[in-house]
């Protein structure tokens, strides 16, 4: 169920203010982990110090789009059948956060023998990003239904800004941690600290208050679930047109840890650099969090996905035509930009063209088409990276903002048209 403001009690005003106030608080916790267990930054480094492959580091990041891919059609049926969203969700993140937390307090036992701590991380990081296959199937219809429209950018592009800003300082820490302390304990700490994050940001969907759904979910199984797919992108034309807009800006979004592998491999970026490649995401973040929450409050979520597509346009033109660590940052920070634009837009976007009592189902079929095409590119890459360079990456990363931005102008738009009228 959507956000309804018919019956809108003094009551409920007060349960609007409070998971206001837990949204603003989820952005504060979980924006700093993003930086702490980056798949873009930290963890390649970490990946790269135990003399990890290209394709060992590339399937860290392939995991992670796998791994939720794999799990989409179990979350999405325990979605469409639970009576309350955010109690379930809580627990499962519990449950993922505390598994990854354990492994990482084991790392130290593991690090005499750096070919199996590789293959131990990738385990438990796959175990780990199952988990991810929760977040959009509980989150979008967790956002939709407890706020209005008009309160669902800000409110949370502040907290992830604030969020970002305070990752700004967990940044500032890596290349303290990883000078000052021994390997591998440094990265055992810096992996923690993110865990700490996470952990206290699952207590805040448990804290959540939902009323049950007056239009119901419609329940299925995962078979059920499954065979939905094919008739949700085939019968809604308008769905199709969100799925090619969306799904090109995460396949461009999810090679941003090659960016990473393109500093280090191409220009010997050390610590520092990295550190500062870190540095410069959660800034990025924090600019576009604040600003796109606005964005999206006025103008509406269909805007902000274009003004996305733009930026990973400029990025992938200007890692492609120049040959500098410094513009490559400027780059960095377009495509964080770009990310973040895309994260504002992208849960919003559902409300524009879904219906509700189906919002499980079309949020998991958008995430499995996505994530399953993001996780043969990013593998099909690595082979190519190592033979031709990293020209080609770039080249992906252009073609899919162009693709993203066509449709999105030439029928996504048209479609949204139709319905209005």
């Amino acid at each position: 169920m959507i956000f309804n403001r018919k019956n809108h009690t003094k009551t409920q005003k007060n349960i609007l203010k409070y998971n206001l106030k837990l949204f603003f608080l989820d952005g504060i916790l979980f924006m700093p982990t993003l930086a702490l267990i980056s798949i873009t930054t930290v963890i390649p480094f970490f990946l790269e110090q135990l003399g990890a492959t290209t394709f060992q580091i590339a399937l860290a990041a392939s995991l992670a789009l796998i791994c939720t891919f794999m799990a989409q059609p179990l979350f999405g049926s325990i979605a469409s059948r639970v009576r309350l969203l955010h109690w379930t969700f809580g627990k499962i993140l519990m449950l993922q956060r505390g598994i990854f937390f354990a492994f990482v307090l084991s790392i130290p036992l593991f690090a005499a023998n750096p070919g199996v701590l590789v293959w131990m991380f990738l385990l438990f990081w796959s175990i780990f990003n199952i988990f991810v296959g929760s977040y959009s199937v509980f989150y979008t219809p967790l956002l939709l239904k407890l706020l209005p429209r008009e309160k669902r950018g800000a409110i949370r592009g502040i907290g992830m800004a604030l969020g970002n800003l305070l990752g700004v300082g967990m940044a500032a820490l890596i290349p303290i941690i990883l000078n000052r302390i021994a390997f591998p304990y440094n990265f055992m700490l810096i992996f923690s600290i993110g865990c700490v994050f996470l952990i206290l940001d699952a207590v805040v969907f448990l804290m959540m208050k939902e009323q049950e759904d007056t239009e119901r979910r419609v329940p299925m199984s995962i078979i059920q679930y499954l065979k939905g797919i094919p008739s949700s992108v085939r019968d809604d034309a308008a769905f199709r047109a969100l799925i090619l807009t969306c799904m090109f800006l995460v396949v461009a979004n999810s090679l941003l840890s090659y960016y990473t592998l393109y500093a280090i491999r191409v220009f010997s970026a050390a610590e520092s650099h990295v550190a500062a490649l870190a540095a410069l995401a959660v800034i990025s973040n924090a600019v576009g969090f604040i600003v796109f929450g606005f964005i999206v409050d006025r103008r509406g979520p269909v805007i902000t996905s274009v003004i996305a597509a733009v930026l990973v346009i400029s990025a992938g033109t200007l890692a492609l035509t120049t040959n500098s660590l410094n513009l490559l940052f400027v780059a960095w920070a377009l495509a964080n930009l770009g990310n973040t634009c895309y994260g504002v837009s992208a849960s919003l976007l559902f409300g524009e063209i879904c219906p509700s009592a189906k919002l499980p189902l079309y949020v998991g079929v958008l995430t499995t088409i996505s994530l399953a095409l993001s996780s043969a590119v990013i593998l099909l890459l690595a082979p190519v990276l190592e033979r031709v360079g990293f020209s080609v990456l770039f080249v992906v990363v252009l073609t899919c903002g162009v693709v993203s931005l066509l449709v999105n102008r030439l029928v996504l738009r048209k479609h949204l048209g139709k319905r209005g009228d």
